[in-house]
């Protein structure tokens, strides 16, 4: 199990940590948590997702979730706890995704993020996703999403051509609900 240096340990999300993610999700996102049967769901559906987990001293202390269905990938969820953002466990989680994205052959990854999430905007685009549009009042408290793409592959070329961008990670800081 890879540990970074302050001792969190990232792994793959299993059953057994939905109960745990969920009462993140909810204290998280209150206006936007997703519901119990939907980490469920995605669980059940390896062929085209992959959820991850960062664990500190046997708590779940970040998630992250990506759908992939070529060519298009789609960073589901990835959130923090507070008390642990700035270590670079959401630019860790977010680099796991994107080359999980890669070997699963995708060409471009997409995510919403809130517009009034400027923390997880400046993350995103310190790995080289770039706006492409605006979903107006996507999130239930009215909100705007904007959608983010990162191009694997460059316009053009096959999905498993060079990569268009390599991730600059920055681990002073983190993302929230994506």
């Amino acid at each position: 199990m890879p540990t970074s240096a302050d001792g969190v340990v990232f792994r793959d999300m299993t059953l057994e940590d939905v109960p745990a993610v969920d009462a993140l999700e909810q204290r998280l996102f209150p206006a936007d948590a997703w519901p119990l049967h939907m980490f469920l769901s995605e669980l059940s559906q390896p062929e085209t997702r992959r959820y991850l987990v960062a664990e500190s001293g046997g708590e779940i202390v970040g998630y992250a979730g990506l759908m992939c269905i070529e060519p298009i990938a789609d960073v589901q969820t990835i959130a923090v706890v507070p008390e642990f953002e700035g270590r670079g466990i959401g630019s860790t989680l977010l680099t796991r995704l994107i080359t999980e994205a890669g070997l699963r052959g995708a060409a471009d990854v997409l995510l919403e993020v809130r517009a009034d999430n400027p923390r997880a905007q400046q993350l995103y685009v310190r790995f080289g996703f770039e706006q492409i549009h605006v979903r107006r009042g996507y999130y239930r408290d009215g909100v705007d999403a904007l959608i983010m793409r990162l191009q694997l592959a460059p316009e053009g070329a096959p999905a498993d051509a060079a990569p268009a961008h390599t991730p600059a990670p920055d681990p002073t800081t983190e993302a929230g609900k994506a």
